[in-house]
């Protein structure tokens, strides 16, 4: 892999505190007729967006241009780019076909070597055009990092309107940047932490109307929701399992809390802890063999790893700068490399994460009230809820595993609890 930032041959190496972001030319994308000027330029828009906002690409201002690219099927004049620093040049095409649907292609080029680096084509409806934006958006992040993009994805949230004492809390998804926002929950009764399943299709989620609270499926799809049980003692929706066939889920009875499993297709729960303590907020290692949660068997709100079937469990957090620190809400990362958490000391809430073993710990933000965060699908980025107090109200934010390159989300309005789906399939417009 790639070092310093020049044979795009060997990819890219993201360190996390010498790395530059990589200066890339993003060239207008070429309309095939003056009708399909619009979606050219909202294309190229959504791609830059994309690669700036995850804050290992310097996109660099088309008004520097000194090549205008007019068609994509002649090689660029290389010599235009390295004129201007670009590393990498992408460029593009959208046609409208005869039969309606939109024939969106690009090119990514080494501009140091001259070499075109990856390409592609793809039919969809005119509709989808954001999410081909999006799919060639992780083409580029894939081909210039070695990693697997995020930008084909959605988050769902709790959006959040109204006074602070009358609140409506409605559930809601969007795409990972804030656009297409579609409201699930018609905000007649409270919704709390959403999770998507692993196929994406599906999300849990807590209701809490009259009587006990519910935990419901939702089908983002079909639309149709079937409730998974009524559980008196839930506090947090359950996670799903990597596989999609069980939920893990914190039951209160009494004045302590323990973990169980429900297969979804029998419905048999399984209890996984049996304590006199608070043991909550469960999460699978992604590949379903160990589970983390959050317990204060300890005396203090601290994180631990145990197997997926129950049985001992280690505990990972140990603050070394604050010993009466407290950690909550851990969440395995898709690629297994780091838990994050939430964590509570000196009347401050940090976002961090830690290696399995709970070695390499490191903190991302802190802040006033900072809580649940959730990766990104490649494990890169963690997104996050923030809430200032006052009269104000929640903000969805985001943040790189190595603290940089933190972002303010957009919403319509107050938003927590964030969840972020896996990677969409590939094929766009299904």
């Amino acid at each position: 892999m790639l070092g310093g930032g020049r044979a795009f041959g060997q990819r890219t190496v993201i360190s996390s505190n010498d790395f530059q972001p990589i200066p890339i030319a993003i060239s207008g994308f070429v309309p095939g007729s003056p009708s399909d000027g619009d979606v050219s330029n909202g294309v190229t828009q959504v791609i830059t967006n994309n690669l700036k906002r995850s804050g290992l690409f310097a996109p660099i201002d088309q008004a520097a241009f000194i090549e205008r690219i007019s068609n994509i099927d002649v090689a660029p004049q290389f010599q235009n780019w390295k004129t201007l620093n670009a590393q990498a040049l992408v460029t593009g095409r959208m046609t409208r076909q005869p039969d309606g649907r939109l024939k969106a292609e690009f090119r990514l080029w080494d501009v140091v070597s001259g070499q075109q680096l990856t390409g592609q084509q793809y039919f969809t409806s005119p509709e989808y055009w954001r999410r081909i934006a999006h799919i060639i958006s992780d083409q580029i992040y894939e081909r210039m990092t070695g990693e697997k993009g995020y930008f084909d994805s959605r988050v769902v949230f709790v959006d959040e309107t109204g006074p602070k004492e009358r609140r409506v809390k409605r559930l809601a998804m969007m795409d990972q940047d804030g656009a297409n926002v579609r409201y699930l929950t018609r905000g007649s009764d409270l919704v709390l932490t959403p999770r998507f399943s692993p196929n994406s299709q599906e999300i849990t989620y807590m209701e809490f109307g009259q009587g006990d609270p519910k935990v419901y499926l939702f089908n983002i799809e079909t639309g149709q929701r079937e409730i998974v049980g009524n559980f008196p003692g839930m506090t947090f929706a359950p996670r799903f399992s990597p596989d999609g066939q069980r939920v893990i889920m914190s039951l209160q009875q009494g004045g302590n809390s323990n973990l169980f499993v429900m297969d979804l297709r029998s419905r048999s729960t399984t209890r996984l802890t049996d304590t006199p303590a608070i043991d909550t907020s469960p999460s699978y290692s992604p590949d379903g063999t160990r589970i983390c949660f959050e317990s204060d068997r300890g005396g203090r709100s601290q994180i631990y790893v145990m197997g997926a079937g129950g049985g001992a469990a280690q505990r990972i957090s140990f603050s070394k700068d604050d010993t009466n620190a407290s950690y909550s809400t851990p969440v395995w990362s898709p690629k297994g490399d780091y838990i994050a958490f939430t964590r509570q000391g000196g009347g401050q809430f940090s976002i961090g994460v830690m290696k399995p073993d709970g070695s390499g710990e490191r903190l991302l933000t802190s802040g006033f009230h900072n809580e649940g965060p959730t990766f990104s699908p490649n494990g890169r980025v963690l997104m996050f809820f923030r809430d200032p107090g006052g009269n104000g109200g929640p903000s969805l934010y985001s943040v790189d595993i190595s603290g940089r390159n933190e972002l303010k989300v957009p919403t319509p309005g107050f938003a927590s609890d964030p969840a972020w789906s896996p990677l969409l399939s590939s094929t766009a417009g299904q």
